[in-house]
């Protein structure tokens, strides 16, 4: 059975690690900012998320009573701000990404390739205020995390052998959690493996909806949510 959105923001969630610093994508990654993992003292662990409008520490989604229009992230959403949080230009904020101070960024993508690169920011023909942070985030952060569905819309794949988008960045995707499975890029191979599969996802689904060459592990585990 297909991971919902949220479920998919859970899983991404995992990856994050304390005293990390992470830029959440506009759009699904920023429901990551719920699902902070608790540390073996029952608490969050400490993780600073940062937009890159100029925010670093953001908190969950603010309920109706908290809601502060002028408190947003980089897609325009309320949010709120932990303590401890800082405020700065958007000079600032890509100072850091470009800097190499983030640790992970979580992004979403339209398309990506066998080879690690990813299409996220336009379609030719479609209206767009342009690439914002992405070139600068895939280029300038270590890790490189895409939440996506596996397919479009129409059913078509969207992890291909070459994107036909305009690209983001070549050889930048570490890691793909999708609807379906989460995949690591395996540096030897130069391709995806295939390494967790949500409940009641089969092998053979993966392959029948996947236009990339990809491998799978020898062990595949049930995506934990």
């Amino acid at each position: 059975m297909p991971l919902t959105r949220d479920q998919i923001a859970k899983r991404a969630a995992q990856e994050l690690e304390d005293g990390y610093l992470v830029n959440l994508g506009i759009g699904m990654p920023t429901l990551v900012a719920n699902h902070i993992p608790v540390g073996t003292d029952g608490k969050p662990i400490e993780v600073w998320l940062q937009s890159e409008n100029g925010l670093l520490g953001i908190g969950p989604f603010p309920t109706d009573d908290k809601v502060d229009a002028d408190l947003i992230n980089a897609g325009k959403q309320t949010v709120t701000a932990l303590d401890g949080s800082s405020f700065f230009s958007s000079s600032d904020s890509f100072g850091m990404i470009r800097g190499g101070h983030i640790d992970m960024c979580i992004l979403g993508a339209m398309q990506i390739s066998q080879q690690g690169d990813i299409a996220n920011w336009m379609i030719p023909g479609k209206m767009v205020k342009g690439m914002g942070g992405a070139m600068d985030l895939v280029a300038g952060v270590e890790k490189v995390v895409v939440m996506m569905e596996h397919v479009s819309k129409r059913g078509d794949a969207k992890i291909l052998a070459e994107c036909n988008l305009p690209l983001t960045g070549k050889g930048v995707v570490d890691m793909i959690i999708s609807d379906l499975c989460v995949m690591l890029f395996d540096q030897s191979k130069k391709r995806f493996v295939v390494t967790e599969l949500a409940e009641g996802v089969t092998r053979e689904e993966i392959e029948q909806k996947t236009e990339a060459e990809i491998f799978f592990a020898d062990e595949l585990k049930t995506v934990e949510v």
